[in-house]
């Protein structure tokens, strides 16, 4: 955790904000993929509004369902309300492109099947795990949350991400030091098509890797089904050992990779989104 995470008191305040927040809006709908930030906001929607909140979580081949698998396990353990849709997204052909702009179509699709479920829920109103944090990178998504009008309570209150896993550990969630899992679309280099056979060879990809004991990682694919796998530095050495690198070429082969190369520069969360065209992310500014 950082060395700047905020006191306790400090802390006490902005969860107390975002209770009151939330308990503001009545009746919510949480976006609600199992990971920290939004899981936070799922524990405190039922703490401020009981049976009034529900968690939506949206299923695609862009999902492992390994994370499916935990969003029902969390909304389980902190007792919300909890619904799966199927999203369509592989189905859209602006979000296939991948020039940059995927994660727009992509949460444009999910909050427009939250929102069609939300009568029948007697809610009005979609929240986000969305921190502060978020506002500082690419986020196209924000954009589309935008359109929708989804709230973000976390920004509301104050919440960097350092805060969510401070409040996450202080509440006892099995999820307060969770590493990120962006959508498995996010590891296709931008301009290469997202495909279900693409998406699910990665999944299979980084389940190897897990297995192996990694914790933070990612394999991306680039074009001619390259794999560039990206680990913290100081597992770099250990991946290019004899034994394991042999099991690691033999496996990832059999996936359908022609090529299997190892960063050098280590893990690095959100380095494609460099490689965007300019044009592209200005849209989203």
């Amino acid at each position: 955790m950082n060395v700047n995470s905020p006191t306790l008191e400090t802390l006490i305040d902005r969860r107390d904000r975002l209770l009151q927040i939330l308990h503001s809006i009545g009746r919510c709908a949480v976006a609600f993929s199992g990971g920290i930030d939004s899981t936070v906001v799922a524990r405190a929607a039922v703490e401020a509004l009981g049976a009034n909140a529900v968690a939506v979580t949206g299923r695609s081949s862009s999902i492992p369902q390994s994370e499916i698998d935990l969003a029902i396990l969390i909304a389980k353990q902190i007792g919300i309300r909890h619904l799966i849709i199927d999203t369509q997204e592989f189905e859209n052909e602006d979000y296939l492109r991948n020039d940059g702009a995927r994660c727009y179509h992509c949460k444009s699709e999910l909050y427009s099947r939250i929102e069609s479920a939300l009568p029948a829920l007697g809610i009005e109103t979609i929240c986000s795990g969305a921190n502060l944090d978020d506002q500082g990178d690419y986020r196209p998504g924000l954009t589309a949350a935008a359109e929708h009008r989804v709230r973000h309570p976390l920004q509301e209150a104050g919440f960097t991400k350092d805060d969510v896993r401070r409040l996450a550990h202080e509440w006892s969630l099995p999820t307060w030091d969770k590493p990120a899992s962006p959508c498995l679309s996010s590891r296709i280099v931008p301009g290469l098509a997202v495909t279900p056979e693409r998406t699910a060879r990665v999944e299979q990809a980084e389940a190897w890797l897990r297995e192996q004991g990694l914790r933070d990682f990612r394999v991306r694919y680039h074009e001619g089904d390259l794999a560039r796998i990206e680990v913290p530095v100081e597992h770099i050495a250990r991946l290019a050992e004899l034994e394991l690198r042999t099991l690691l070429v033999q496996h990832f082969r059999m996936l359908g990779f022609r090529y299997i190369t190892l960063d050098l520069e280590g893990f690095r969360s959100g380095n494609m989104n460099a490689l965007i065209d300019l044009s592209i992310r200005k849209r989203f500014e």
